[in-house]
């Protein structure tokens, strides 16, 4: 049995939120249990409500009032934080009490935190954020989405290399294309570090199949399965895709209900759209993954819903499935050696 361990305070709207991410991911996963970490007071009222009945077996909840909030500081938060919810459910990931930690808090207090109590990898210089987004093709893994401001040539090649593996894990490809996220294909354009990093990849065609710079534009379009940015660049093209889709999900509702012909035409076309809106929907694809962690840690959006929490869990979950850290354990070693014979 899996079990999950769940910051039950962090984000906008927990632990309302929380539980009812925890519902609907009980029906996709069954067999998986979930360990809540938060107020007991403000927890435990909901699931006894009958609308949460049928996740009580499948929840415990540890109790503390600490809670590290939305505007504190990491550096704080690492301070102080320990007997937070966010921290205890770190903890409970690093004495292996639990297979996964997800939350919806703080995301530097929780990369600061969990770099601290879940170690990074033997050889990585600083996890990244990944996720993946939908693209024409499919799905395209997007890192680093907001765990460095910036990164050096160095760290963006291990990016590429963490990138790899968590395409090849999560969707199956066994050699995924790469690309680094710029201002234009040219091999000129662009910050040194993003040029010095596409000089670095050029020289391992056998460690990452490298395709060249890419543009924000072209990412939806899925002309690579893997972009690399530093986290600065990465978080705007993520919130600049959150904002487009939500655009166009109302636009396309608002011109349907404006009339009684648009009306009947939404109503013939309701399959289609709502197969549509649900491959753009922000929160069908919330989740992101700090890859280069000694464990799975999942960040939730702080603002989203018990849907888009769902989809965080199951990211979390689908991970371990995947069996993401045996294939890092395997794979990277091999990977970073040829990284650095190559450069």
């Amino acid at each position: 049995m899996i079990k999950v361990a769940i910051d039950g305070m962090g984000g906008d709207r927990s632990p309302l939120m929380v539980i009812g991410g925890i519902l609907r991911a009980a029906q996709r996963y069954p067999n998986v249990h979930f360990i809540v970490f938060g107020n007991r007071d403000k927890i435990q009222p909901l699931l006894a409500k009958k609308h949460f009945a049928p996740i009580v077996d499948k929840v415990d909840i540890i109790h503390t009032d600490e809670v590290v909030t939305m505007d504190e500081s990491p550096s704080n938060a690492i301070r102080r934080g320990r007997n937070s919810s966010m921290g205890l459910a770190l903890n409970a990931l690093r004495e292996n009490q639990v297979d996964c930690v997800i939350s919806a808090g703080n995301t530097g207090a929780l990369m600061g935190m969990a770099k601290i109590m879940i170690k990074v990898v033997e050889g990585i210089e600083r996890p990244a954020m990944a996720s993946l987004c939908p693209t024409i093709r499919g799905e395209t893994v997007m890192l680093d989405l907001g765990a460095n401001i910036s990164a050096t040539p160095y760290q963006l090649e291990q990016f590429a290399l963490m990138g790899k593996i968590f395409a090849n894990a999560t969707l199956g490809i066994e050699k995924p294309t790469v690309g680094l996220l710029n201002i234009g294909s040219e091999a000129l354009k662009g910050p040194d570090e993003v040029r010095a990093a596409a000089a670095l990849l050029e020289k391992i065609p056998e460690t990452i199949n490298y395709k060249g710079f890419i543009e924000a534009n072209e990412i939806v379009a899925g002309k690579v399965d893997v972009v690399v940015m530093d986290g600065y660049s990465g978080n705007i093209a993520l919130k600049a895709m959150e904002g487009v889709a939500n655009f166009l999900m109302i636009g396309i509702k608002n011109v349907y209900s404006s009339g009684f012909l648009t009306k009947i035409g939404f109503f013939l076309m309701r399959g289609p759209m709502k197969h549509f809106f649900h491959r753009v929907d922000p929160r069908v694809h919330n989740g992101a993954v700090f890859l280069g962690l000694n464990g799975i840690v999942v960040k939730s959006h702080g603002g989203t819903d018990s849907l888009g929490f769902a989809h965080a869990i199951s990211v979390g979950i689908d991970t371990i499935q995947h069996g993401f850290l045996a294939k890092v354990n395997a794979e990277l070693p091999s990977l970073m050696r040829d990284e650095a014979n190559g450069s």
